[in-house]
């Protein structure tokens, strides 16, 4: 079992860890421009596009859970169906938000508080970036079927080429061209379109097997897309809970300052770079989980579950232990502005509690999306994020900026907590 979870989850980890590397290196360019601003511009548009991007997660989640599903099962036929489904809801989904970025805009730099100088900067990255709508959606569901096929090796390998495009081209553009933050947004929008084609060329190459079950037909028939929104519907709900913490984590950062702001964006990568570590085991668990339940082996799916907790608990302490001795020097390769990184060690602390109060949330969230187990899952959100806010309520006059931390360390424990007692019901449900 040990050799399955690894099989998968290590190509899933260096392609997700790509990710908040990505993050860290846009972070470098802009935290060695002229102005701290631009750190600031960065946090801003991240959390408009984390809500528009996030929302649509179910596209890789549900792909993902009925992929697998259908893997075990060995039905062939709604295998390529579900891929099907995926990408036009993707696709269409990327070009309404085309078609109404000013209306996302206005909406969201409303909503948002920042200095004029910062939501300036921020303003010139949305309109770039935005056009990537329809490649980072379609990627999404590659990514769902892809994992639920259990190959994490076409994600892992497409992650590397577009982020390798994208560092490359921000480099380009910011230092060779005088683009700066446009720059970066541009070089992520060409490096979205070379992710998605390399997907469609690699199924082309690995799946032609599957040609044969193509039938664009399917995308008539309406009744076919009910499991598939009813499923997806719950996990945009969950999605939603997620993003509406995230994004008040920052919007009320940037009410205290953009000192805390500046901070706080810089120390949530900490919590990014985690993440992306832990969805790794996450993927995998979702691929084996839909396996063993598609192919009615609750046995393994048991045994599966033990070991993803094992491993969980050995990368939590690792990531822990990283973060006590080196946190000041991961944070001294992300920006050169001393006076950030000095104003943030107020907030450390919070920092070394991540792994521990965070890693359970992940491995469960991997299986319950195997399971296709969404409304255990939008429940145990609603719960986590009802917890955070009322923390957030209760005790913000007490402890001014640090309670946004102690309510993030309590909110990510609490989901651990509520899914652990949901989830014998889950696995009972699989038999």
């Amino acid at each position: 079992m040990n050799k399955s979870i690894l099989r998968l989850a290590i190509p899933n980890i260096i392609s997700n860890i790509t990710v908040p590397l990505l993050g860290m290196a846009d972070l470098y360019i802009v935290g060695h421009l002229e102005s701290e601003d631009y750190i600031g511009a960065i946090a801003l548009v991240t959390m408009i596009f984390n809500f528009i991007y996030w929302s649509f997660s179910f596209l890789r989640m549900g792909a993902s859970g009925f992929t697998a599903q259908a893997y075990g099962a060995g039905n062939h036929r709604e295998l390529t169906n579900i891929l099907l489904r995926s990408l036009a809801v993707a696709l269409t989904a990327g070009v309404v938000i085309i078609l109404f970025q000013y209306l996302i805009a206005y909406a969201g730099f409303y909503l948002l508080n920042g200095e004029p100088a910062v939501k300036q900067y921020a303003q010139s990255y949305f309109y770039t970036y935005i056009w990537a709508a329809p490649a980072i959606l379609g990627m999404y569901a590659f990514n769902g079927w892809y994992a639920g096929m259990q190959n994490a090796k076409a994600p892992m390998t497409v992650a590397i080429g577009v982020n390798i495009v994208n560092i490359g081209l921000s480099f380009a553009f910011v230092y060779g061209l005088g683009m700066k933050i446009e720059g970066v947004a541009l070089a992520s929008v060409c490096a979205q379109y070379t992710g998605f084609l390399s997907f469609f060329m690699i199924w082309n190459m690995k799946y032609d097997r599957l040609k044969q079950y193509l039938d664009f037909e399917i995308l008539k028939n309406l009744s076919s897309y009910i499991p598939f929104f009813k499923v997806n519907g719950d996990i945009f709900i969950r999605t939603m809970a997620l993003v509406a913490v995230t994004t008040f984590f920052m919007s009320a950062s940037a009410k205290s300052g953009k000192d805390v702001l500046a901070a706080n964006a810089l120390l949530m990568q900490l919590f990014i770079l985690f993440s992306y570590m832990m969805d790794g085991f996450a993927y995998a668990a979702e691929a084996l989980t839909g396996k063993f339940i598609g192919a009615k082996d609750r046995i393994q799916l048991i045994f599966l579950v033990k070991r993803l907790f094992l491993w969980g608990i050995a990368v939590a302490s690792f990531f822990t232990l990283a973060y006590i001795l080196f946190l000041e020097q991961i944070l001294g390769t992300l920006t050169d502005k001393q006076n950030i990184i000095e104003f943030s060690k107020q907030f450390h602390i919070w920092v070394y509690m991540i792994p521990i109060a965070g890693f359970s949330a992940f491995l469960w969230d991997g299986v319950f999306v195997g399971a296709t187990a969404s409304r255990q899952m939008r429940n145990s959100m609603l719960i986590a994020v009802a917890v955070f806010f009322a923390l957030y309520i209760a005790f913000s006059d007490i402890y001014a900026d640090n309670i946004l931390w102690i309510a993030f360390i309590i909110y990510l424990v609490s989901r651990g907590i509520v899914q652990s007692f949901m989830a014998s019901s889950v696995l009972n449900d699989s038999k």
